[in-house]
């Protein structure tokens, strides 16, 4: 298992390597749910989504969510985390939070080139390349008809990672663990 984790990187650091490119400006909403056939290949419930939207929406299997203030409220148990991608480094707060607790498992973008992405990649216990590209649900319940680009889920812990092995043999995707 990992120590607690550092600074991914400064929310606010203005480098010139991290620039959104055209596909990675920000869209109308945030409002993009994680399709059901993700956590049936992961075969796990978790304890508390902390990014949870303000809705009833009923294919996250977990027990507890917060639709406000996730990063200010204490987390517990097997987490689940898709956060909201909206703002440039918007991603490295949760992450952070993510990796200090330290028992879950993360969706993100795949920038593997962002240097976001390969500090997570070097933190997590597994990382799953989802195959293809997820087609997430809009807040009508309607599929996304063109994702602009793939999916890692990141694991933090032995749970976590357990359920990315579980995803694997599903054949969800391809599973990478870091050397440890």
């Amino acid at each position: 298992m990992r120590t607690p984790a550092t600074v991914l990187m400064d929310a606010g650091e203005n480098r010139g390597d991290v620039e959104m490119s055209y596909w990675e400006s920000p869209g109308k909403t945030d409002e993009w749910y994680t399709p059901r056939y993700i956590f049936d290949a992961m075969g796990v419930d978790f304890d508390l989504d902390p990014c949870h939207p303000n809705t009833d929406y009923p294919m996250t299997p977990v027990h507890t969510y917060y639709s406000m203030n996730g990063l200010d409220t204490p987390w517990f148990g097997f987490v689940w985390m898709n956060p909201p991608y909206g703002k440039r480094n918007g991603l490295i707060p949760w992450l952070n939070k993510f990796f200090e607790h330290g028992d879950g498992v993360a969706l993100v973008p795949d920038r593997t080139s962002a240097p976001w992405c390969q500090a997570a990649l070097k933190k997590c216990d597994a990382a799953l390349f989802v195959g293809g590209k997820i087609k997430f649900i809009d807040a009508d319940g309607q599929q996304g008809k063109h994702p602009s680009n793939g999916t890692i889920l990141v694991a933090a812990g032995g749970r976590g990672t357990q359920a990315l092995k579980t995803a694997r043999d599903r054949n969800l995707g391809t599973l990478m663990e870091p050397n440890q």
